[in-house]
């Protein structure tokens, strides 16, 4: 069996990350930072333009039709650029709810996926437990747990109270809002499977984007030590330096199986696809994390500085290390999957 990505999609990411290195950049993002809602209606467009707001719209609304495999290497590339717009929520976790609702919300999807699909609207999407909606103010639906039920509640029908990020680029609102019978769109067996598939779709974008930001994290790291000297040598030529990169291209490497592994089990719905996702989650924020880490120790005492481009992805990697779940609750979810027999372990098996 081949599990190598397709030439199409591997062109696919390419273009994309062309397209991010060149648009979004250090700089726009500090740009962005100064705006009151931190987010560019120009560059969602171009990101519309691109397909990129269709590629899991269903081809019946105008969109592609792909899948969460499809869109895992491009949800790696978002992580790598560091883009603010809220596309992975939107696209991985908001557009397959939606969808999910069934024939009985034909109007509601009619209206809103043909939307998203030509970058005419945003979603947000709130998650169970969880108090805080990121990118709430500008969504122009915001889709929000009510015990058991799913809400689907315009954004006019809405009032959010920032909470400030330890990432700036991080935009997350408390959202006030009043549940009703007009707004309450699945509920009872059919909203908690909702809620679970939602989830691992964001627990799944998450880790991709962990892992981009852990490679850019390398990346300027070893840029950085190389132009960096000391004793007339660049710090990148000493060996303590280059262990700190190979420790953490090594778990770049180890992520990268349980990442597409899971993005295959929740695009083909396979019943193990809890506990993948959850592994996938845990390998990646470990790489994300021990890449700030080192990264940091890299750069020296301006790793810590406002000026240095480093802090843009490190504290992207601290904020998304605690959504859709932290590492505790996907720990607990894959041992109970060890314990109960739901996997099992071992060479071929789980890890």
């Amino acid at each position: 069996m081949d599990f190598t990505f397709s030439d199409d999609q591997l062109l696919f990411q390419d273009n994309v990350r062309a397209f991010l290195t060149n648009e979004v950049t250090p700089e726009r993002i500090r740009d962005l930072w100064q705006t009151d809602s931190g987010r560019c209606d120009k560059l969602w467009a171009e990101l519309a333009e691109l397909g990129l707001t269709a590629i899991t719209v269903p081809e019946g609304f105008g969109g592609l039709d792909m899948n969460e495999l499809d869109f895992i290497l491009l949800a790696q590339e978002c992580g790598y650029a560091g883009l603010t717009e809220p596309l992975v929520d939107t696209v991985l976790v908001g557009v397959p709810l939606l969808t999910a609702l069934g024939s009985e919300q034909l109007d509601l999807q009619g209206e809103w996926l043909t939307r998203i699909a030509e970058g005419k609207a945003r979603l947000a999407v709130g998650q169970p437990g969880n108090p805080l909606v990121a990118d709430a103010h500008v969504a122009d639906l915001v889709l929000l747990p009510h015990g058991d039920e799913v809400h689907a509640v315009p954004r006019e029908q809405t009032r959010v109270v920032r909470n400030e990020s330890v990432d700036p680029s991080r935009q997350l609102f408390r959202v006030d809002w009043t549940p009703s019978a007009a707004t309450c769109v699945a509920s009872g067996e059919q909203g908690r499977a909702l809620w679970a598939a939602a989830m691992n779709r964001g627990a799944l974008g998450t880790a991709a984007q962990l892992l981009g930001l852990a490679k850019r994290m390398v990346d300027l790291a070893v840029d950085y030590s190389f132009e960096r000297k000391q004793f007339g040598k660049p710090v990148g030529s000493f060996q303590a330096v280059k262990h700190l990169m190979a420790n953490v291209a090594v778990q770049i490497e180890f992520a990268k199986g349980p990442l597409y592994r899971a993005a295959h089990a929740v695009a083909h719905g396979l019943p193990e696809q809890g506990a993948q996702v959850s592994h996938s989650r845990l390998a990646c924020a470990e790489a994300a994390l021990l890449a700030a880490k080192n990264a940091i120790q890299t750069h020296g005492a301006m790793g810590y500085t406002w000026e240095v481009d480093l802090q843009l992805f490190m504290k992207r990697a601290w904020a998304l290390d605690k959504v859709w779940g932290d590492r505790g609750w996907h720990k607990a979810r894959i041992s109970q999957a060890l314990f109960s027999g739901a996997v099992k372990p071992g060479a071929g098996n789980t890890f």
